[in-house]
């Protein structure tokens, strides 16, 4: 099996996600677009993470990979294979099936809750009633047609999709290790300004090993829910 991951930047890693996929069978291969925009043949991909990044979707004018980058995800998706998308990751997909992205009301930048949207459908995934988890996002999304909202939080209506049986969208990083978060404020600390849902460097750091286990374990509740859906 072939996991193939789409990097926008040198530091939005897969964090907990690799490990994931590594011990459970995965040759693991990836596009970094920040050094090349060569795509691999969709048929010889099973599993396709996309991670997030500092740039719209809407950039393509800046970014023309982004055009080729989007009608990928759109046939692994329509092939019916495995995809999960992280924050840029999640917009992506949106837009790639036909929602819109655009800025969010407010930045949320920090440790703060989501709450699960109950659906009725046994075939979604069910999040725990509420779960603080790591998040770094300016913009949001729609849903696209035929999705199932899944979570969302105080400052964000949309924070979690799945369309399909197989396709997961998070507007939140649960794959964020103490290294990928001391990266991100490392490189974005200008998005630092005080505001009501953006936390401090010092609080963002300064999180329990708990904390970080706990979304990285349901992290891997969420790629075996995604292996193991039913095609």
């Amino acid at each position: 099996m072939r996991a193939h991951y789409f990097q926008h930047v040198p530091f939005e890693g897969l964090g907990s996600i690799e490990p994931w996929l590594l011990s459970n069978g995965y040759e693991l291969t990836s596009t970094r677009f920040f050094e090349s925009a060569d795509l691999p043949d969709p048929a010889a991909v099973d599993f396709l993470v996309v991670m997030g990044g500092p740039m719209s979707v809407n950039d393509e004018d800046k970014f023309s990979w982004l055009v080729l980058e989007k009608q990928f995800i759109r046939e692994i998706i329509t092939a019916g294979k495995p995809v999960l998308g992280i924050c840029l990751g999640a917009q992506l997909i949106a837009n790639a099936m036909g929602a819109k992205v655009f800025p969010n009301p407010v930045k949320e930048i920090g440790w703060f809750p989501i709450q699960a949207v109950a659906s009725g459908n046994g075939s979604v995934f069910n999040f725990p009633p509420s779960a603080i988890v790591f998040h770094w996002h300016g913009e949001t999304f729609d849903l696209p047609p035929g999705a199932i909202q899944l979570a969302k939080s105080a400052g964000c209506e949309n924070q979690a999709f799945q369309l399909g049986k197989r396709v997961i969208g998070l507007q939140f990083h649960l794959e964020t290790t103490p290294h990928l978060a001391r990266e991100i404020v490392s490189h974005c600390r200008d998005e630092l300004v005080p505001a009501g849902y953006v936390q401090t460097a010092e609080e963002i750091l300064t999180e329990s090993p708990g904390r970080y286990k706990a979304i990285n374990d349901l992290m891997s509740s969420i790629l075996y829910f995604v292996q193991r859906a039913d095609g």
